[in-house]
This record gives C-alpha cells, structure tokens and sequence, in this order.
C-alpha cells in the first residue's frame, strides 16, 4: 500500500497536469480533471505552493506560476510541525482542533511538510514527525 505522502505527490502531480496550458482553473474544474477528493486537492496545493508553482486567484481559482501561498501554507506548515512535535502522532481533526484550523488548511499544511519529507502518515491516516 502506498503511504499518504506518496498520495500527496501523486495528487500535486495531477493538478499539475489539470492546469498544463491553462491561465488559471477553478477548484471545481481542478477536482473533476484530476480526479482528486477535497482533501487530496489541498494537500496536492500544499506540495504545489512549497515547490513555488501554483498561485491562488480569489481562493477557488487557482494557476501555474510563482506561488502567493507561502505565508498561509507556509505559516499553517509550521504550527502543524509544532503539534506533531509537542503531541506526536495526531489525526487531522486533532491537528486542525490544537492547531486552529479547518480541515483543508491542515491538508494543505500536511502537503508543503509532505513535499519537505518532515512528516510520517501512517496507514491509519495518523500524522507524525520523521
């Protein structure tokens, strides 16, 4: 079975292909082409933004380009990172609860640490620090 990171990757990599060509895409329009739930869209945005090509448009288009997401996901990444080391393995409902965030910001924050290779996701969708 593949880990979840590898799913993160996987995930960036078709929303990549969903915008090849294209100024800028609509969430809905990224989900449907890649083929990705929520969940897999904002950890695959996360990767994206820590590899500086995907910017965000009025926050549901979103396009290739130097990224504008580094102080959000950036910012989420690291209050994620200090969870994880203060309580170690955590769920994503625990991980949004202690770090003040709803689901999708904390995937997004799971993907830029993901693209780092600093987290560990187990089987049981259980997140920890390498």
């Amino acid at each position: 079975m593949r880990s979840s990171a590898v799913k993160f990757e996987i995930g960036a990599g078709k929303i990549w292909v969903a915008l090849e060509g294209q100024r800028c895409l609509e969430k809905d329009e990224i989900l449907k082409a890649a083929q990705l739930n929520e969940n897999e869209f904002y950890a695959g945005i996360g990767w994206l933004a820590r590899e500086n090509k995907i910017f965000e448009e009025d926050e549901i288009h979103y396009g290739p380009g130097t990224t504008n997401l580094t102080s959000k996901i950036g910012t989420n990444a690291g209050r994620v990172w200090r969870v994880m080391d203060i309580w170690g393995e955590v769920n994503i409902s625990t991980i949004g609860r202690l770090a003040d965030m709803d689901e999708k910001e904390a995937y997004a924050a799971l993907g830029w640490l993901a693209k780092e290779n600093k987290i560990y996701i187990s089987e049981k969708q259980m997140y920890n620090l390498k």
